[in-house]
């Protein structure tokens, strides 16, 4: 994205800005591809309880540590409940920020109040 897309003699280049936008789009497409394939944990007490998620924040696993909980405890399973929602929330503000940072490096900060990007 070097190329001055209004030209070196004060004229607009509409070759050079679509190659540009072509370019972001690929470079878009990569960073998002990479962010699917990272994984994020979130952990919560000490890591009594963890989350995983990916890029998209999409929660791919939960991990609860053996002995922290009684499953006939109704307080402790609510506890638990609350738990796995803090960690969850820990990853994807995680991953959110990872997006956010490698999408906007991409767009210059051009992604942000755009529905649907970072």
């Amino acid at each position: 994205m070097t190329q001055n897309p209004f030209g070196g003699e004060g004229g607009f280049d509409m070759a050079a800005l679509l190659q540009q936008a072509q370019q972001m789009k690929d470079d878009l497409a990569v960073a998002q591809e990479a962010l699917a394939n990272t994984r994020f944990e979130g952990t919560v007490a000490g890591g009594a309880v963890t989350a995983t998620v990916n890029g998209h924040g999409e929660l791919l696993g939960v991990q609860v540590k053996a002995g922290e909980f009684d499953g006939s405890n109704p307080d402790e399973l609510a506890d638990l409940g609350d738990m796995i929602v803090a960690a969850y929330r820990d990853a994807k503000a995680k991953a959110d920020a990872t997006s956010e940072e490698s999408i906007g490096m991409i767009t210059g900060g051009l992604s942000r109040g755009i529905p649907g990007m970072a």
